[in-house]
């Protein structure tokens, strides 16, 4: 039996379907889901469109960081629905000025051990921390939210 590296056994401990032989579709329970005000509108329609009652993640998070600039009614309007769409799936939110998603969502979630997926590019930071964070498209992350496993080409296996 060959020993595994962190990462094989965070995926291993999140492994829904499929076996851990490089190349091959496994499915990963996914614990927690970051979304960003950019990607977030078209996660909270998709959700509905699911027709989502509560998200199934044990954490999703709604981060408004992106689209700050108040020059008309567009991003205030994305933010008001950002805001009372993440009430009604039970996202946490978090609203403009309270800090950039990825070290916030460390700060007060980071969990070692735990499956991040998020739509922001610098989810990744999150492994830092022990987490198996990646980042994905706001449909990945919403499909998640709405509770399907995250599929995924586990990775060929290059020695070691």
């Amino acid at each position: 039996m060959s020993k595994k590296n962190v990462a094989q056994k965070l995926i291993e401990s999140h492994l829904v379907s499929g076996k851990m032989i490089p190349g091959e579709e496994i499915g990963l329970k996914v614990d927690q889901t970051l979304t960003q005000d950019a990607t977030g509108t078209m996660v909270m329609l998709e959700l509905e469109a699911m027709k989502v009652k509560k998200v199934q993640t044990e954490i999703s998070a709604q981060y408004v960081d992106h689209n700050l600039v108040q020059n008309d009614f567009k991003n205030a309007d994305d933010h008001i629905f950002l805001q009372t769409s993440a009430a009604k799936f039970g996202i946490w939110f978090s609203p403009p000025g309270n800090g950039v998603s990825h070290p916030v969502h460390m700060e007060r979630f980071g969990i070692p051990g735990k499956l991040l997926i998020g739509s922001d590019s610098h989810t990744c930071a999150a492994g830092s921390m022990g987490m198996l964070a990646m980042g994905s498209g706001g449909a990945r992350s919403g499909s998640c939210d709405g509770g399907t496993s995250l599929l995924y080409q586990n990775a060929s296996d290059h020695g070691g």
